[in-house]
Parts: C-alpha cells; sequence; structure tokens
C-alpha cells in the first residue's frame, strides 16, 4: 500500500527538546534564550534561534505554561449590560484600556462576561469559566450574588465602581461629593427648580419618573452615590431614571422635562455627559436656548460630539487611572502580595452650559442694556 502523499507531509510539532538537540545545547539553555531568564552568549542565543527557525518552533506552548502554574491565563471581566451598549459609553472604553494596560505585565488575556442569569446552560459565567482572578464593573445586587460563587473558588476579585465587602479591592470616584459640588455650583448661579436624570437604578433599566419610594430601591452604587450627593442641595428635585448613558436616553428624559412650559426646570443636572447632551437636544427641540432659559450639567468630562459651541458643565473623572489600578490590583492579588482600594477624584469643570437661573438678580444684572 502506497503511502498516503497528504499524510507524509504532516509534521509533529517541533518541542524544545528537538531545538536544543540540533543545536547542540541543553533543554535549559534553549529554554533560557525564548524565556530570557538568564543571560546566554549571544552566538548560542542566535543558534539555537536559527534552528528554532528551521525546525519551525515558535517558543513554548502557552497552554503547557498555565498548566504547569495551574493557571488559565485568563482575567475576566464582568458587566451588567449588554455588551454592545456597554461599548457605546466611553467611559467604559477608558476604563477598559486602563484595565489591559494594567494587566499587560500579567501577559493574561481578557474575557468579557456579561453577568446574566438567563443565560444558557452552556454559556461561561463568572462561577464557571477556566480564569486566575475577575474584575466586576459595578456590583449591584444581582452581581453580588455571583461574587459569592466566585470568592468560594479562591479567586482573586477586584471591583470597580461598587461595593463588594471590606475585603474586596474596589477603585471607585468620590461621585457623592462631586455630585454635590455641581449642585452647588447650580445652587450658586440662582436656580431652585432644579431635575435630575440618573443612570438606571438596577438591572431592569426602568425609565420615567421616580418616586421617593422607588428611589429607596436603588441598587446601582454610582446612581445611588451621585443622587445622594445632588438631592444633599436640592432635596425637592424632580427625579427622572434613564435606561441607559446613551444620548437618546437623555433625549427621552429631556422631552419629558419640557413637555410641560408651567412645570420647567431652570436646571437639569444628569449622572453623565451622554445623558447631558440629549437633554440639551430636547431643549433645543423644545425652542429652549443654553443656558439661558434652562442650564444643563454632566458627569465624567468626556468629549461628546453634537453639541456645537457648547462646552459641557461637568465633573471630570480618571476613567483610565481608575481601570489601570484595577488591573494592577489583580496583578498584585496573582503575586499573593495585598491589594489596597483607592478612591478617586473628580475634578469640576465649569463651561457654558450653565448660567444664571432665569429671572434671578444675576440673569437680569447680565442682561441689562450698557449704562442703566
Amino acid at each position: 500500500m502506497s503511502p498516503d502523499p497528504e499524510a507524509a507531509t504532516v509534521r509533529r510539532r517541533a518541542t524544545i527538546a528537538d531545538v536544543a538537540r540540533v543545536a547542540g545545547v541543553s533543554p535549559s539553555t534553549a529554554s533560557v534564550v525564548f524565556s530570557g531568564k538568564a543571560p546566554v552568549a549571544e552566538a548560542t542565543r542566535k543558534r539555537v534561534l536559527a534552528v528554532a527557525a528551521e525546525l519551525g518552533y515558535t517558543g513554548p506552548d502557552p497552554r503547557a505554561a498555565s498548566l504547569r502554574r495551574g493557571r488559565s491565563g485568563i482575567v475576566a471581566v464582568a458587566l451588567e449590560e449588554h455588551l454592545r451598549t456597554a461599548f457605546l459609553d466611553p467611559i467604559k472604553t477608558a476604563t477598559m484600556d486602563g484595565l489591559t494596560d494594567g494587566l499587560a505585565a500579567l501577559g493574561a488575556g481578557v474575557l468579557l462576561l456579561r453577568d446574566d442569569p438567563d443565560a444558557g446552560a452552556d454559556a461561561p459565567t463568572l462561577a464557571t469559566a477556566p480564569i486566575d482572578a475577575a474584575v466586576l464593573i459595578g456590583c449591584s445586587g444581582r452581581m453580588r450574588e455571583t461574587l459569592t460563587a466566585v470568592r468560594a473558588r479562591g479567586l482573586p476579585v477586584v471591583v470597580i465602581e461598587g461595593d463588594a465587602g471590606d475585603d474586596v479591592p474596589r477603585m471607585e470616584l468620590d461621585n457623592g461629593e462631586a455630585a454635590t459640588q455641581i449642585a452647588h455650583h447650580v445652587r450658586g448661579l440662582g436656580h431652585r427648580d432644579v431635575a435630575v436624570v440618573t443612570l438606571p437604578f438596577d438591572s431592569d433599566h426602568v425609565r420615567g419618573d421616580a418616586s421617593p419610594e422607588r428611589i429607596a430601591t436603588i441598587s446601582t452604587p454610582v446612581t445611588a452615590a451621585r443622587l445622594k450627593g445632588t438631592l444633599t442641595v436640592f432635596p425637592d428635585a424632580r427625579v427622572v431614571s434613564a435606561g441607559g448613558s446613551l444620548i437618546d436616553e437623555g433625549l427621552l428624559a429631556g422631552r419629558l422635562l419640557f413637555a410641560d412650559p408651567g412645570e420647567r426646570p431652570t436646571a437639569v443636572i444628569a449622572q453623565s455627559d451622554l445623558l447631558a447632551a440629549g437633554v440639551i437636544r430636547a431643549a433645543e427641540e423644545a425652542g429652549l436656548r443654553v443656558p439661558q432659559d434652562v442650564s444643563v450639567a454632566g458627569f465624567d468630562g468626556i468629549a461628546v460630539d453634537g453639541l456645537g459651541a457648547h462646552v459641557l458643565t461637568t465633573a471630570v473623572q480618571p476613567a483610565v487611572e481608575k481601570g489601570r489600578a484595577a488591573g494592577d490590583a489583580i496583578a498584585r492579588l496573582l503575586a499573593g502580595d495585598p491589594a489596597a482600594s483607592i478612591r478617586f477624584t473628580c475634578t469640576f469643570r465649569e463651561g457654558t452650559t450653565t448660567g444664571p437661573a432665569p429671572g434671578s438678580a444675576t440673569s437680569a444684572s447680565e442682561n441689562a442694556a450698557p449704562g442703566t
């Protein structure tokens, strides 16, 4: 029986032992050439690499290294919203950029997961995926339930913008203080009829006016902290919840706020810059001028398209640094070292979208004719 020509061309994958034998060095020397963990004579290094290229050997199999370490080389990043929605938010993107920077030293892969209780039985979850550690972006009630299973596996966990307990490092903002600072700015301009457009209260993403009873049920940490900070200054503010941090969601909320001319607020404080941009579009639809007729403030400090000459009044957050700190914390935990929680500070930025309340003393003096 003649040999199968295709089978004859199939060669087994060359190993480090093959490279060492042909190059005339020990397997340990050949291994060091690829790992770079110890100095090797330049002539030896060149000979080993030349033989490796000839044999088609590209380096150690990362799967074998993972097995030796007892690790998968994967860090899970879990979000509560759909991934297609999450990455429409520039803050999420910037946070992920920082996170991957922080994880770079590990050489780890990143597995994006949506913490979805309705996922199919075969879908990877934080409780079942072959991972070495997990980063939770947000940690509401639903995700805390999953966290119990992750911690039962003995895996390192870090939370971005959430609280998973005192022994879980968290990277968070001074959300409440920053929101209070924005509110004081708005109050200082004479505004008293103020509305708040919030991020989602929970995983249901219900839109619309929120009663005190519904506000009391908020389970999303960022939403709760920012709203508490605002209500400290404006306890009677009208609160409208949005379905997500999107311009379209801000537009819907703004249309609701400006629908009745007799009930319109003179200022709107939005919990994200994207929501604020949508509110500004709704104001323009209603024939209102920003900031002469209505002031609008945001939160995040991102670049938003479609604002024209407006510069948004907002709180600028260090999103990249926040993500990088989370990656650094994971690297420390996997090395067996402790990792601390870090609280980042936002920076208030006054823009052109907030001004004196209509009819206030400040507004009247600014609008008075010269010499009067």
